[in-house]
């Protein structure tokens, strides 16, 4: 299962871009995204999803 950012709640603060070790976080303006073909909740990388323990919004959610 993928991670996904609920544009809603983004602040657009980048925390979580610099983080993701697959580079499946992108943004255009202050949108950001992330990819699910490249997302692998940082298996092989960390011990949780990067994305969601950076996010001060919460904003990054199981999708």
């Amino acid at each position: 299962m993928a991670y996904k950012i609920i544009t809603d709640l983004c602040n657009g603060c980048a925390a979580c871009e610099s983080e993701c070790p697959n580079h499946a976080i992108s943004h255009a303006g202050k949108v950001y995204t992330i990819d699910a073909s490249k997302c692998v909740e940082c298996e092989g990388s960390y011990d949780t999803p990067m994305c969601a323990d950076l996010c001060n919004t919460d904003a990054c959610v199981p999708a």
